[in-house]
């Protein structure tokens, strides 16, 4: 009996035009675009589908408007394939995606938090103090040592663990920049600095886990009705009791994405369907755990196809 897990994207897989065509074609995600505007009290859909760009790519917006489509996905999906997951995960905003999916906290509540997250992940660190880089081609446990060594002081971490081959590092801007230098000496494929507007999932982050605790605070969280793979534990948690200090671990740690695929695998995992925008997610399982199979759902001709080869 083969097992499924739905996977969610984090930032970075936002485009102008995304859920468009699925909520012009299924009512249900339609409702999750009507929802999600309703719970803002602005029109977010319209961002979503029309742009423009530079306003989509600010963080306090593509954090709700990614969450918003992925869950249009999830809604569209889940009502043609019958099969519950046994496990759910999403990377980084995608985890919040999956809280959702999993039934441990509303829509409304999750795109207001997100909101909150991105808007005070924005606001943490001065424009051009902070900074992030792709690394490619080499160990993370060195990049991990690389970065202590770079650091001198200021702060340089692993801020995600994506996949064997590529770890992004986070954090003071001219520590970034000396651990780069290292990286490269040390035999990295290249170093890529991202286009971001802060060095998220660092010790930078810091102040941003008051000003959340307060807002997850307001929050009713439940049991998810399957379990949720934390990004900081890597590990399935059922227990609603526990999601907001997840959540609140999850702003300065690490996302260790390698081990969630891992520990999906363990779970019984074969097959995994990456709901919202882009296939980002689709290509790291595919490095990270060779024997899966994966699938994505962003538009209704990714949706004929995926329900097509799971026979559903």
């Amino acid at each position: 009996m083969s097992s499924i897990a739905f996977i969610f994207p984090g930032q970075g897989s936002q485009s102008v035009g995304m859920g468009k065509a699925l909520a012009d074609a299924f009512p249900e995600a339609k409702a999750v675009f009507d929802a999600a505007d309703d719970a803002l009290g602005e029109k977010l859909s319209t961002l979503c589908f029309e742009g423009p760009d530079d306003a989509l790519k600010l963080t306090a917006n593509t954090q709700p408007a990614i969450l918003t489509v992925s869950i249009a996905a999830h809604a569209v999906f889940s009502k043609r394939f019958a099969t519950a997951p046994t496990v759910v995960a999403g990377h980084s905003l995608g985890e919040y995606s999956a809280l959702v999916a999993a039934g441990a906290m509303s829509l409304g509540d999750a795109v207001r938090s997100v909101r909150a997250r991105g808007t005070f992940m924005q606001a943490a660190v001065p424009q051009g103090s902070g900074a992030m880089a792709a690394v490619l081609g080499l160990d993370p446990a060195k990049v991990a040592a690389i970065c202590l060594e770079a650091a001198q002081g200021e702060v340089v971490s692993p801020a995600n663990f994506n996949e064997p081959a590529q770890t992004v590092i986070a954090g003071h801007a001219k520590a970034v920049e000396r651990a780069s230098e290292l990286l490269k000496a040390a035999g990295a494929k290249r170093v890529v600095p991202l286009p971001v507007s802060a060095p998220f999932h660092s010790a930078l982050m810091q102040p941003v886990v008051a000003q959340l605790d307060a807002v997850l605070g307001k929050v009713a969280f439940v049991n998810p009705k399957v379990p949720v793979v934390s990004n900081v534990e890597a590990t399935p948690n059922a227990d609603g009791s526990r999601v907001k200090a997840l959540l609140l671990d999850q702003v300065v740690g690490s996302v260790r994405w390698i081990e969630c695929v891992q520990a999906m695998e363990r779970a019984g995992v074969t097959k995994v369907v990456e709901l919202g925008p882009g296939r980002v997610l689709c290509g790291l399982v595919k490095r990270i755990a060779k024997g899966l199979e994966t699938f994505n759902v962003e538009d209704p001709a990714s949706l004929e196809k995926t329900l097509a080869a799971l026979g559903a």
